[in-house]
């Protein structure tokens, strides 16, 4: 697949040499900074020194001083208090976060999960009825809610009272929910508005240590779940988020819970645990639990309070997670094969495909899979409950969550994000919602968008690459959206020995460059189409990020490409 090179637009001279000697760091380094909007010595050291000092008052969201004056009330009453959460991972780190704190402090707690297949996503009218059923008084409900205006009357109805604490974008009208904790209302003058589903349940916590006057330091003992939420529900790492990811990540790698610490084992993963590692290791095993089973087994795991508990409940999981892969494969192969076989849907705008029988579970990863092959907004349906049931995955800069409220009129329900939603809509809608979807992606999308595309931090010749290069580089993680790990770009490179292929499909390759000496072992996942034309000679210039690699406890520099175009 052919991607667009976007080369970064080159900062002002002064403010990138002004900021390279008030921190001592090479001109090409401090560019990237002031590409970020790191302009001066301070706004660098609070970069690079994140500290929990600099959150945010929690009491500045919208309603917090209302949701804490009920959590209070219930507490100090005696009433019975439920702690609801999503099944996916911000929904069930969410739950383990907020029942962990708050169970340490009061005994009539107590959690649920709905289920994916039978309830479906947010709060359910069975979750309803077993609150009630078991004499609750007060709903806590996590990374979900903001849309649930009849569940929440029914809630009401019941003499239940609700606190929702959710991150998703309102509609246009808010449940009449006894407090509301959503960041992204448009009344809520909350300075940071990319908090996860868990960092809003986080800041409820907070709230309610400081009005009691708690130790807060209690609280951050779960920030490793934090971590893990930020990094897997795919929320911007900056300001607010970069703080606790930066201290998650640390209570991860030194001091994890006992589940968390399963979860890195059965995951095989080694050394420091990354963002990375969260996104392609933890996260998928803790959803996987939801897709193929039920998400109270991940918080079961999350709340082990030691490691033998864990260990056996983790190894379940992992096997839960191969299941996953297997139905992931094989659907996606299915899907796939649709495209290709239908010149309609290969020449279309966007993807839209229905099968019965596909597993609920992964048509979310399933639409990512499609969108590898075939780069366009993709919605995955299949049948639930009598109903079509899909998710949507989208390519940057559209909007699916807004194209597929254009198709409001035939939908259900629906929810979610600018690059990521779900929806139900009546079997015999589908036919209509593919035409209508199509149109409104048609119409809106542009060629550009339609192309992957690569942003490029600096182009730089490979001698300026060095052990302190790379140092500082390190130092600006944690990566992810809003602060992505430097790309570099580099010209008139070749190689000189023969390069290899791994597993048929990726490159490995030792790269050197025109005009110096410098060699640097370079692997490139997915690229073994350019073997050939590397392996003649020909020069080239390529896409990369710099990286670490540690084997056999030696510590070497390794180039990681995202892509090659030849000269």
């Amino acid at each position: 697949m052919d991607h667009r090179w976007i080369i970064k637009e080159k900062p002002e001279v002064e403010k990138v040499a002004l900021l390279s000697s008030e921190i001592n760091i090479n001109p090409v380094l401090a560019s990237i900074l002031v590409q970020r909007k790191i302009t001066t010595y301070e706004e660098a050291k609070a970069f690079f020194r994140p500290s929990l000092d600099g959150l945010h008052d929690p009491f500045l969201m919208e309603d917090m001083d209302i949701a804490v004056e009920r959590l209070n009330k219930a507490i100090h009453q005696g009433e019975n208090i439920l702690i609801y959460g999503d099944y996916d991972v911000d929904g069930t780190t969410s739950v383990a976060l907020v029942y962990s704190y708050l169970k340490k402090i009061y005994s009539n707690i107590r959690y649920y999960i709905p289920d994916r297949y039978s309830e479906g996503y947010g709060i359910s009218a069975e979750g309803i009825k077993w609150a009630d059923k078991n004499n609750i008084d007060l709903i806590i409900s996590l990374d979900c809610g903001i849309k649930a205006l009849e569940m929440t009357h029914e809630a009401t109805a019941r003499g239940i009272d609700i606190i929702i604490c959710d991150h998703h974008l309102p509609g246009s009208v808010l449940p009449e929910a006894y407090a509301v904790l959503d960041p992204k209302r448009k009344e809520c003058r909350y300075p940071y508005k990319e908090l996860s589903g868990c960092g809003v349940g986080f800041k409820f916590m907070e709230a309610f240590s400081i009005k009691n006057k708690l130790d807060v330091n209690q609280l951050y003992l779960y920030l490793d779940f934090l971590a893990v939420s930020i990094a897997s529900d795919i929320v911007p790492i900056d300001g607010e988020n970069r703080i606790l990811a930066y201290y998650g990540l640390e209570k991860l790698n030194n001091d994890p819970r006992p589940g968390l610490k399963a979860l890195i084992d059965v995951a095989g993963l080694r050394g420091k645990v990354t963002i990375s590692g969260i996104v392609f290791g933890i996260g998928p095993r803790i959803n996987a639990a939801g897709r193929m089973t039920h998400a109270g087994l991940a918080v079961e795991l999350l709340l082990s309070d030691s490691y033998k508990s864990a260990e056996h409940i983790a190894l379940e999981v992992n096997s839960n997670n191969d299941e996953r892969r297997n139905f992931d494969a094989n659907i996606t192969s299915e899907a796939l094969r649709m495209i290709e076989d239908d010149i309609r849907r290969k020449n279309a705008k966007s993807t839209v495909l229905y099968k019965s029988d596909w597993h609920k579970g992964v048509i979310g990863i399933v639409a990512s899979r499609c969108i590898d092959k075939f780069y366009r907004p993709t919605i995955i349906l299949t049948q639930s409950n009598n109903k079509a049931t899909g998710s949507a995955r989208s390519v940057d800069g559209f909007d699916v969550y807004e194209a597929i409220a254009e198709c409001s009129d035939l939908l259900d329900q629906y929810g979610g994000h600018r690059y990521a939603a779900g929806l139900t809509l009546p079997l015999d809608k589908i036919t209509a919602f593919i035409e209508k979807f199509e149109k409104i992606v048609e119409e809106r999308i542009t060629e550009e968008q339609l192309i992957p595309r690569i942003d490029i931090d600096q182009m730089i010749d490979l001698d300026i690459i060095t052990p302190k290069f790379l140092e500082i580089i390190k130092q600006m993680s944690p990566f992810g959206p809003a602060n992505m790990q430097p790309v570099f770009l580099s010209e008139k490179l070749y190689v000189s020995a023969r390069p290899r292929l791994l597993k048929h499909e990726h490159l490995k390759f030792y790269v050197h460059q025109d005009g110096n000496d410098v060699v640097f072992e370079t692997i490139g996942f997915g690229l073994a189409q350019y073997f050939e034309l590397i392996n003649s000679g020909m020069r080239f210039k390529m896409a990369y990020a710099i990286e670490e690699n540690n084997y056999l406890g030696q510590t070497t520099i390794q180039l990681l490409a995202k892509d090659i175009k030849f000269d």
